[in-house]
């Protein structure tokens, strides 16, 4: 999260990030998730955003009141890659019907139930990420945990 944080205020790609690291674009997906990396890779992004190497590693910062993320942020960063990944599937949706559509004609049975069944998925997983209906969700998950602690988290 810290990479993403620190790459998103600067308003570089991962691609971006990956050319002046020096590592591929696949290694920084992979830090961005929380993946563990070399003290090689945590020099390159300490020169690369100007920082000490101890802010990308957890419970070594130097300045532990002054979180680099803060529970907003998380939540804000996680609900834009949400939104992101929604509209990356309708994208894929549209693209589908729309080629397998022309190529089968739309009135097929099968291109017909499919794109009624896809979308009605489609449909589900918007509401969801744009917290119409919040199932499953991260409130839903607190509220399940703190059931069972039984005081608030």
């Amino acid at each position: 999260m810290i990479v993403r944080k620190l790459r998103l205020q600067r308003g570089w790609t991962q691609e971006h990030l990956a050319e002046l690291t020096g590592l591929s674009v696949r290694s920084i997906q992979r830090l961005e998730r929380g993946q563990s990396c070399s003290l090689e890779t945590l020099n390159s992004l300490a020169a690369v955003f100007e920082v000490d190497r101890s802010v990308f590693k957890p419970g070594e910062n130097p300045m532990p009141n002054d979180s680099p993320i803060t529970p907003d942020e998380e939540n804000a960063i996680q609900y834009v890659k949400g939104v992101k990944e929604f509209y990356s599937h309708a994208l894929m949706y549209l693209v589908f019907v729309t080629v397998f559509g022309f190529s089968f004609g739309f009135k097929h049975p099968l291109i017909l139930w499919g794109s009624i069944g896809w979308g009605m998925g489609l449909v589900v997983h918007g509401l969801n990420v744009f917290e119409v209906i919040n199932f499953l969700g991260p409130n839903w998950e607190r509220k399940q945990i703190e059931k069972r602690l039984g005081r608030p988290l």
